[in-house]
């Protein structure tokens, strides 16, 4: 987004002190004193921040304070959705008051930060094309991306099981292999094959490759990045029934229950279906890229 306004983007991490919840606190510290030491040197008049976790908006809020600077926090589901964040709610409509807008996916998300008294804007999602990485040679007969970060909303066991019956297919399943569930790992059947962490060009090769992306949740209101990365680069998705992601992906998805039986009924009718999902997968891609630029007009208004 940061290239879109003419802006720069960057990434402030401490990984000396690990994602431990008894580090965490130092992390977190550490992470803030990095953040505002480089607000000083590159001087924003406006800072995105993401969230989670809220804390990083604290040194943005101090500098904007300092400056006169504005905040706009870009916030993840996540920060909404997930047990730990949801503790901390009442941090994020604090900073959520303070910031010129919050940016959430979608109207669930967009009444809760307006029921705060605070300003929000809806972006769905963000351009994201991987076509310019080119394809890869997987070989023949039909090969599906699982992408994952191996995170407690995917249902992995659910999708492990589905694979099994679905032994003509060749699974990948992406994700740093360190955040991998023993047990998922060691029970993977023949036809699902882990890929480890993808670079971003090597992951682009994959979607551009596979005959359609799985992207699975078991939250609702979450909004599935791998699926709108896979619509931008015109390949269709198998992913969940929730109501928000139906609104997302009209067209070029098929929607599917958080259970093998019907995970399985939806592989199948992708293959079955497959050149019509691509063809409703690049009209989609031209509806949201439209879409875009009224959002992108709003985001510089600001």
């Amino acid at each position: 987004m940061a290239s879109e306004l003419s802006g720069s983007s960057y990434m402030v991490y401490s990984p000396r002190w690990g994602s431990h919840f008894l580090t965490a606190p130092f992390k977190y510290f550490s992470q803030s004193i990095k953040t505002f030491g480089l607000l000083l040197r590159k001087k924003p008049r406006l800072v995105f921040v993401m969230t989670p976790p809220s804390f990083a908006c604290l040194p943005i809020l101090i500098y904007s304070k300092l400056t006169g600077s504005r905040m706009v926090i870009d916030a993840h589901t996540g920060a909404f959705l997930l047990p730990v964040w949801k503790k901390l709610l009442f941090i994020h409509r604090f900073f959520s008051r303070r910031a010129a807008a919050t940016l959430v996916t979608n109207q669930y998300l967009k009444d809760l930060i307006d029921s705060w008294g605070a300003p929000s804007l809806i972006v769905p999602d963000v351009p994201a094309s991987l076509a310019k990485f080119g394809k890869k040679d997987l070989g023949p007969g039909s090969h599906m991306l699982f992408v994952s970060s191996f995170t407690p909303d995917e249902p992995l066991e659910t999708f492990m099981e589905a694979a099994k019956r679905m032994s003509d297919v060749t699974f990948y399943v992406s994700g740093d292999l360190n955040d991998c569930p023993e047990e998922i790992y060691r029970n993977r059947p023949n036809n699902v094959v882990f890929t480890g962490y993808l670079p971003r060009a090597e992951y682009g090769r994959y979607v551009n490759s596979c005959d359609a992306l799985i992207c699975l949740t078991t939250l609702d209101h979450a909004m599935q990045r791998g699926a709108y990365e896979a619509i931008y680069s015109e390949r269709p998705v198998i992913t969940s029934d929730f109501a928000v992601l139906r609104d997302a992906f009209p067209i070029g998805a098929v929607h599917v229950k958080n259970d093998v039986d019907d995970v399985v009924r939806g592989i199948e009718e992708m293959r079955q279906n497959k050149q019509k999902y691509e063809r409703e997968a690049a009209d989609l891609c031209k509806a949201k890229r439209a879409r875009w630029s009224a959002v992108l007009e709003q985001l510089r208004s600001l």
